[in-house]
């Protein structure tokens, strides 16, 4: 017995009463435990006064807290108690049931103090199991909508079905679904009311979601005109009572389902199946939600796996291809159709360790396996390397072919220079000058191909300036030409400059450098001899030159080749010409720097020879 009933008659009247008689305060605690409720549940006073009597099973809390809520919420007149059959915990764990009448308390002013309940034991008579069927029969209902909505994953659908389960299983005349959104409530989801409230938006605080939640509870019941203008509601005409429960989502408020009555009373049934609904629904949501979040997140990874430069390949854990994107399809010219569902078209490497392999003639790929924990699976991606592969490769050739290059002239001056310093007063005077003239020529040799090589270094690492300005590109032509008509008594160069050539737009001395070159290679691959014509006429807005010789030419499909780095042409005829393949590179790093173009050809009306067309541009 609680220290505050002083009353020695209703003392003794329920310490006397026949049936089990608790009560609590508005936090739930036992204030009242008469010796009744100690036969009928197990527990002593002492032990149960001051805590939440824990005599209710979880299955029932809704339907417990239901009936509360009724009762603070009940106007004058319509009664101050309800009886609802059900069942209750025994100190022992079983399950007893009863039926108990549960009134407000009220202090002297009428404001609520706690609840008091009068338990009563009943027998399986017909009340009792109509009601346990009734019940059965909407937790069947409510276990059917619940496995419907969370095999629902479009979050607007499970709104809506949501709305509509609330309207079947408690009777409303409407309802709807309102999302917590920051500060703001937002009704997403709607049953029997107009089509335009949907969207609408009304002040979080101020609202019976607000006040639901400050009040710590899950479920609320709201009569009377001022509270019945919550949000939207009041357009239902004969509204008298709104009946809202809580859906969470990762344990946070995430929205509130309304039940609105115009017609038929509210009872605790109704209360319970609301918050039990309100509390799927916070899952079903959630579902939902991570679903919308599973799409959105792979929509993203395939977004970057499709715009990869990369091949990429994802392998089930049978090692069979589940994705192939389009850059996988680009590199092997295989389609994603022929590639899904069937083993890499290619070897794998070990995980972790890139591998290196040839896919078809001069393609190589780099390709790199890493494992996905999560399924078991595989992602393969794949690069060309080709280009890296070929310069790898000539990068080798050059290394070689500059050794020989180098060791020739070498050994000439180093034997010429020896036998200088050791036999120079036995050798005749005609000799030693030969000696020297060899020596001299070795020496240019070798300058012209570390010239070569410095150029090559800077053109390779973009480093080559030129200034380009105006200058008289037929001065250049005929200075360049007239220093080679002495070089050669096997070949003769004719030279024809229109004689309205204009000045040209460039830098002087990388022209020079580049039309050298051009002359030098038709003098080298013309090793018979012959004419080597250059001619320069303008057309259209650009100054064309162009070197033609009667040599061996360029086997077709070198005519590009020829001016990439390191690059000799094809084996054969060509490698007794030596070099290092790099002049051709620079002409067309020097042209391109000036904003001109060069450009390999076969020589004119189907002569031996090749054609080199260099285009320079004109002032402006």
């Amino acid at each position: 017995m609680p220290h505050h009933v002083h009353d020695p008659i209703a003392r003794a009247v329920i310490q006397s009463a026949a049936d089990a008689i608790v009560a609590v305060d508005h936090r739930y605690r036992v204030t009242v435990w008469n010796p009744a409720a100690e036969r009928m549940f197990g527990w002593t006073a002492e032990e149960m006064v001051g805590r939440v009597a824990p005599i209710v099973p979880d299955e029932l809390q809704a339907e417990h807290n239901a009936v509360q809520e009724r009762l603070l919420t009940r106007r004058t007149g319509e009664g101050g108690q309800i009886s609802i059959a059900t069942r209750r915990f025994h100190r022992d764990g079983r399950l007893i049931d009863v039926r108990i009448d549960t009134s407000l308390l009220k202090d002297p002013d009428g404001g609520p103090l706690g609840w008091v309940g009068v338990y009563h034991p009943v027998e399986e008579d017909d009340v009792v199991q109509h009601h346990m069927a009734e019940r059965a029969r909407l937790v069947r209902r409510l276990n059917d909508i619940v496995a419907d909505l969370n095999a629902e994953l479009d979050l607007a659908t499970v709104l809506d079905r949501i709305t509509d389960a609330l309207i079947e299983l408690t009777g409303a005349d409407a309802g709807g679904f309102v999302r917590i959104d920051g500060d703001r409530l937002r009704l997403v989801s709607m049953s029997g009311l107009p089509e335009h409230l949907r969207g609408t938006t009304a002040d979080l605080r101020s609202s019976l979601v607000g006040e639901l939640l400050r009040s710590g509870k899950t479920v609320k019941l709201a009569t009377g005109e001022r509270r019945l203008g919550d949000l939207v509601w009041s357009e239902l005409p004969g509204l008298h009572t709104i009946a809202l429960g809580l859906s969470y989502l990762q344990n946070r408020p995430y929205g509130a389902l309304y039940a609105l009555f115009s017609g038929q009373k509210v009872g605790h049934t109704e209360l319970e199946l609301l918050e039990l609904l309100a509390g799927h629904a916070g899952v079903a949501v959630g579902n939902a939600v991570a679903y919308a979040e599973v799409v959105r997140q792979r929509a993203h990874e395939r977004a970057v796996i499709d715009s990869s430069a990369d091949g990429i390949a994802v392998l089930d854990r049978d090692l069979v291809v589940r994705q192939w994107n389009p850059a996988a399809h680009t590199l092997t010219g295989i389609p994603a159709g022929e590639a899904l569902g069937r083993p890499l078209p290619f070897a794998m490497p070990a995980l972790g360790e890139m591998l290196t392999i040839p896919w078809s003639e001069g393609v190589w790929l780099n390709v790199l396996a890493a494992e996905i924990e999560e399924t078991g699976g595989l992602v393969v991606d794949f690069r060309d390397v080709s280009e890296a592969k070929a310069l790898e490769e000539a990068k080798d050739l050059f290394l070689a072919t500059t050794s020989h290059e180098l060791r020739t002239p070498i050994t000439v001056v180093q034997g010429f220079s020896s036998t200088l310093v050791n036999r120079w007063d036995e050798l005749a005077d005609t000799d030693r000058r030969a000696a020297v003239a060899t020596i001299a020529e070795r020496a240019q040799s070798l300058g012209r191909l570390v010239e070569h090589l410095l150029l090559g270094a800077r053109a390779g690492a973009d480093e080559l300036t030129v200034t380009n300005e105006t200058f008289d590109l037929a001065r250049v032509i005929e200075g360049v030409v007239a220093g080679f008509r002495s070089l050669s008594s096997l070949h003769r160069v004719e030279l024809e400059i229109d004689p309205d050539l204009p000045q040209a737009r460039g830098d002087a001395m990388a022209t020079d450098i580049v039309l050298g070159q051009l002359l030098e290679n038709a003098f080298k691959y013309s090793p018979d001899g012959g004419t080597v014509r250059v001619s320069a006429y303008p057309e259209g807005g650009s100054l064309v030159i162009t070197v033609v010789d009667e040599g061996i030419g360029i086997a077709p499909g070198d005519h590009e080749r020829v001016f990439e780095r390191f690059v000799q042409g094809e084996a054969g005829d060509r490698r007794r010409f030596g070099g290092i393949g790099l002049g051709l590179y620079i002409v067309k790093r020097l042209t391109e720097a000036q904003g001109g173009t060069i450009k390999a050809g076969p020589a004119p009306h189907g002569a031996p020879g090749t054609c080199m067309t260099l285009t320079l541009t004109r002032p402006a």
